[in-house]
């Protein structure tokens, strides 16, 4: 193998510092969000601002983006995979039913015992 068929690639320093720039202003974002009462939407806002920072992290602390084809494709895989097992752990989750017939998640069943009391 000759000294010229593999070379790597060089990330100036400058793109280092924005993404740790950007990492720490996502982490206060992140921090500022949870204070801040959304309801249903608080662990939605959480997911996307780190799912952000995962792609950031991956993309160039990892060096994926200068990556070949065929890693970008098993790191899709990955993703892949994980999407289906949270799926699917997810809607087994949500269609539990214990015995005494309580669906879950219970805080579902505890807002409709409170609205029937009123």
């Amino acid at each position: 193998m000759s000294e010229h068929e593999h070379s790597e690639h060089i990330v100036p320093p400058g793109v280092y510092a924005a993404i740790i720039l950007t990492l720490l202003a996502l982490t206060i974002i992140t921090v500022a969000a949870a204070r801040v009462d959304l309801g249903r939407f608080n662990i939605v806002v959480a997911l996307a601002i780190a799912t952000i920072k995962a792609t950031l992290v991956v993309l160039f602390f990892m060096h994926a983006k200068y990556v070949p084809r065929r890693t970008k494709l098993v790191i899709m895989a990955g993703i892949f995979w994980l999407a289906l097992l949270l799926f699917m752990t997810l809607s087994d989750y949500f269609s539990r039913v214990d015995y005494r017939n309580i669906r879950y998640p219970i805080s579902q069943n505890v807002e409709q015992s409170l609205e029937l009391r009123t």
